[in-house]
Order: structure tokens, then sequence, then C-alpha cells
């Protein structure tokens, strides 16, 4: 009998995270987060239900933290699929670029540039060895749009995008492949503070009259990390419900 694949989710907490996770269900887990009260509790759900599932504590922009996630992951087998999904996003409609404060703009580049790379430097060398995988980074469609005043993020997760297309190159002569998600507005409590203009941008101007829900990003993640998609890589698929159609 095939042993399910080994699924790491980072920012697994709550929110996209969680749903992300409980996508994977089928699959044997390992979830990571700096909350780690909130873990602890969807780590229990998804027992509940019947998941292998084993919960560590991850901050991503600290190397220490990383390498003992990462040397755990390993000793469960090394990870199948990668989903890079713990980021910050802060200050959104707040400040114009050149009014934002220089060590908020370095701590989310820190946390969303650097921390995806390291988690992604760390986890894939099994990946590597056996000649397959797929990571999966969480990117957003606020780096097609260029959402004003909120450069320290929107620049973070376009350089998600841009990496991608390198890991992808990087990797896929070793059967490893790598793709983004970009969704759009989603709320969960990540966004919670997120103004109601940029709310109302979003219904006003996407093309699904729909709200969206964490379910609708956790499938694409699930499809794209899936034998379905075997032959695609470096790509980005965005979510929103058609508020942005890049080219």
């Amino acid at each position: 009998m095939t042993q399910p694949r080994l699924v790491v989710v980072t920012g697994a907490a709550r929110g996209l995270g969680r749903a992300i996770a409980e996508r994977f269900a089928q699959d044997r887990l390992v979830i990571g987060d700096v909350l780690t009260a909130q873990l602890d509790e969807t780590s229990e759900a998804l027992r509940a239900d019947g998941t292998e599932v084993h919960a560590l504590p991850l901050d991503i922009a600290d190397r220490d933290s990383v390498r003992a996630f990462s040397r755990v992951v390993e000793e469960l087998g090394g990870a199948d699929v990668l989903v890079n999904n713990a980021a910050k996003a802060d200050g959104v409609g707040g400040d114009a670029f050149w009014e934002l404060d220089e060590d908020r703009f370095e701590e989310l580049v820190r946390i969303n540039v650097t921390g995806t790379w390291m988690v992604s430097k760390h986890l894939v060398g099994p990946m590597l060895a056996r000649g397959a995988g797929a990571i999966v980074n969480i990117a957003s469609d606020a780096a097609f749009y260029g959402s004003p005043r909120l450069v320290h993020y929107v620049g973070s997760k376009g350089a998600v995008l841009a990496m991608t297309r390198t890991m992808a190159r990087d990797a896929g002569p070793h059967g490893v492949r790598v793709n983004s998600v970009a969704p759009g507005l989603t709320k969960v409590e990540a966004t919670e503070r997120v103004p109601a203009d940029r709310y109302a941008l979003y219904e006003d101007n996407r093309a699904l009259a729909r709200e969206p829900v964490p379910a609708d990003v956790a499938d694409v993640v699930h499809f794209i990390a899936s034998e379905a998609a075997g032959y695609m890589t470096g790509q980005s698929l965005v979510v929103d419900g058609g508020f942005v159609m890049p080219t």
C-alpha cells in the first residue's frame, strides 16, 4: 500500500492556511505557525477527523526556527508537497511609499520574501533526491493590481511571484514543480483590519458577484499540488473572482 504524501503547510493556524491544511486532510500533514495556541486547535480538529498531523512551532523569519522545523520534517520522511502560506500583511490602505517606515518595509521583506525562500531551501532536499515534489507559494493578486498605499506588502508578494519562476527553473530538471497562487482579498482573521473601502473596491470590480471563501483558494492549491497539474510549473494562478486578469 502506498503511503500518503507528506504535505507541509506553513502559516496553518488560521484563515487561508487552515483551509489549505483541511483540504489536504487525506494526506499526512505537518503544519507550522508562530501562533502556537491556534495551531494546536487546528491540529486537534484535524486529528478528530482522522488526519495524521504534526503541529510544530515555526517562525519563518528566524533561521534557527526554520532549521529546527525542517529537521523534524526530514525525520518524518521529507515533504512531498510544501505550501508556503506563512506571511504578514499590515498597513493595508495606509501609507504611501514615501511615508512608509523603513523598518516596517524591511520586516515584511524578511518574513514574506526571505522566509518563503528559506523554508523552501531547507525542505526541498528530499524532493530533489526523490526526483518528485511540488512547492506552492502563496502570493497575492495585489502584486498584479498594484494596490495603493501598500508598497511593502505588494513588493514582497511581487518578489514571491518572481522567485517562483526561478525556483521552477532551478528545480525542474530534478522533477520538482514550483507554482504560485495569488488570492484576492478574502475575509479571514488576518484581514479583519482591512478598511471597508478596500473590500468595496473588490466587490465593485470583480467579475464574479459572490464573496470569496478560503476554500476557493484551498481547492486551487490542492489542484496545483496534484498529479492533475503534473506538467505545470513556474505558473501563477490568480484566485480573486476576476478582479485582476493578468495576461
